[in-house]
């Protein structure tokens, strides 16, 4: 079950801050309980305890290590920039953030461990429960907890502070499209936290993590166990069910491999995304001790035979040409953050609509719902690690082919930290079939060695080494971008590898009353109207057909939304106005398959 915690807002009205445009999901966000949907689908377990909602803020210099009296409240899990934190202030670099609430815990939970979750802050968090510190942590992207079992009151209220520090483009991080002057194509920075906040009460020995490995050759599943604290007398059950049907159950010593056979397994697609459940049980002496639920797709993604010199892609050992958008995942109230669970499903739902396979997610790591929801309706992604390093637009030197030189070993670290993070928290969705660690030579370094620590993390899916601009030679795609027309790239730079446009298109068509209020827009091209985009459009589709008789196996075309000042979507920011003829254009995008 699901415990609430969160009480109902006396005295105080909350709302969003109003000036720009706003999503229809808005409407819908309760203050009371925002985003109340479990945060992690992929690894359930019965029991756990919501803290969205109201919380006291403060922003204060860097120098002050407490703050007596706060500024207000603030939303949470919205970023403090946001309109749907009700805050909406910009937190600057020499700045900190701090956050406060009070909790209670089950006393049922009183011999247990605690694990405070939190499953995103921008940047830098620190937090303490009851004056008691309980840890750090860095890195905007990526989930992380801490056990708390021992500075919990469960007799009264407790309290929580978080303090963050995020100094976005001057502070070498990782922040993908984040800037704290935006422009063109660089957006709103966003600081503090961004995704749920919640509590779960474990086992003293407990599973603390797990990968699934399917293999459809073999026809089996491989699944590797994290287990906190164990020993030899635990043993491990775990079964998978077709629908309401057991079709595999296997008992096993926890040092053991499991290997589970699916004979003629259902494989996933997205043209059949059929995903199998699985619950995976810790035993002792005939005890459960304590159990998971989670689910897998049967899908295998790898480079094909060649076709005119070039390696093609293969999802399920057969051919496949990917389509798809490069989707930045902003939104115009909450920004990092989708109003509402129905609101990020939406972007899938849509993209998938017009008749696209694939979602590049770029520079930006999205809530595990976001994942999920793929791996149920069917769609591919490849994921972008989200650059740091210089300031992209003032400190790039001419001439320069990687950031190697440029980024301090410090960042280096974090980057490679965040990364494995990355790697890690997503592996088991199905719908993820390629990792790319750069984009556009944004804080590139130690190329190849990236690729083979990918590699060597993930050897199930491919990796796109650089997507766009500098080129090493490694990993299994060759990416070129170009805009507005797809190219195909040269052979001699392809090599042993499959060849892809890993940005085109940037068509752009301005819808009144539907922009973001700022001065200067920006597009690839222009077009005046939605039947000369729908013409020009229509010209790029038949460009790449040409491409991909010539071996193109992925195109992504920019982009899914319009974006603060970026006019260049399929839909306007705010997701109200497709900008083509529906039927017209999936008729247009399934031609290509």
């Amino acid at each position: 079950m699901n415990i609430k915690n969160m009480k109902k807002v006396k005295d105080f009205h909350w709302e969003p801050i109003e000036g720009q445009i706003m999503t229809r999901w808005s409407k819908d966000v309760d203050p009371t309980e925002p985003l109340p949907e479990y945060p992690r689908p992929h690894f359930r377990r019965n029991e756990w305890l919501n803290l969205n909602g109201l919380w006291d803020y403060a922003i204060r210099s860097k120098e002050e290590n407490k703050v007596n009296n706060f500024d207000g409240k603030i939303l949470v899990p919205f970023p403090i920039e946001s309109a749907l934190s009700g805050v909406k202030r910009k937190l600057k670099s020499k700045q900190k953030l701090w956050y406060s609430r009070k909790f209670t815990v089950p006393k049922e939970w009183k011999n247990k461990n605690i694990l405070f979750h939190f499953e995103a802050v921008d940047w830098e968090a620190t937090v303490w429960v009851n004056k008691n510190k309980i840890g750090s942590h860095q890195g905007g992207y990526t989930p992380f907890s801490f056990e708390i079992s021992g500075f919990i009151d469960f007799e009264q209220e407790n309290e929580l502070i978080v303090e963050v520090c995020d100094a976005t483009d001057k502070g070498g991080q990782e922040r993908g499209k984040q800037a704290l002057r935006p422009m063109a194509i660089w957006y709103t920075a966003i600081s503090g936290i961004w995704q749920t906040v919640w509590l779960e009460p474990v086992p003293k020995t407990y599973i603390k993590n797990f990968k699934l490995i399917p293999h459809i050759d073999e026809e089996s599943l491989n699944i590797s166990l994290y287990v906190h604290n164990p020993s030899t007398e635990h043993e491990i059950r775990a079964e998978i069910k077709d629908g309401p049907t057991i079709i595999v159950s296997v008992l096993s010593n926890i040092d053991d491999p499991m290997v589970l056979k699916i004979p003629s397994p259902k494989l996933w697609s997205p043209e059949r995304p059929f995903l199998y459940d699985l619950t995976i049980k810790l035993e002792s002496n005939n005890e459960i001790i304590d159990e998971i639920e989670t689910y897998f797709g049967m899908r295998k993604i790898s480079l094909g035979r060649e076709e005119n010199g070039i390696k093609t892609i293969e999802l399920n050992n057969e051919k496949i040409f990917q389509y798809g958008t490069l989707d930045q995942g902003f939104w115009p109230d909450g920004l990092y953050t989708a109003p509402t669970d129905e609101a990020l499903r939406y972007d899938i739902e849509i993209t998938k609509e017009l008749g696209f396979n694939l979602i590049r997610k770029h520079v930006k790591v999205e809530p595990a719902r976001w994942y999920y929801h793929c791996d149920k309706i069917g769609i591919l992604v490849w994921q972008d690690m989200p650059n740091g390093g210089v300031n992209y637009m003032t400190d790039l030197p001419p001439n320069i082919n990687e950031y190697k030189d440029l980024r301090e070993e410090h960042t280096k670290e974090n980057y490679y930290k965040e990364l494995e993070s990355m790697i890690l928290s997503l592996f088991n969705s199905p719908c993820i079939i390629t990792w790319v660690p750069f984009n556009e030579g944004w804080g590139q370094f130690d190329t190849e060695k990236v690729a083979n620590l990918i590699k060597k993390l993930d050897p199930t899916r491919l990796v796109n080494a650089a997507s766009g601009w500098f080129d090493f030679g490694v990993g299994d795609i060759f990416d070129q971008h170009s805009y507005p027309n797809p190219i195909m790239p040269h052979k001699n730079k392809i090599g042993a590898r499959a060849a892809a446009v890993g940005e085109f298109g940037g068509l752009g068509l301005e819808i009144e009353n539907h922009m973001w209020n700022i001065k200067n827009k920006f597009v690839y091209r222009n077009l005046p109207d939605k039947q000369g985009l729908m013409k020009k459009y229509e010209s790029l589709i038949s460009k790449l057909k040409k491409l991909i008789e010539k071996g193109l196996s992925t195109a992504i075309y920019t982009q899914t939304t319009d974006v603060e000042g970026e006019v260049n979507g399929l839909l306007t920011y705010d997701r109200e106005i497709l900008k083509m003829d529906k039927k017209k254009l999936r008729e247009l995008n399934m031609s290509l398959y």
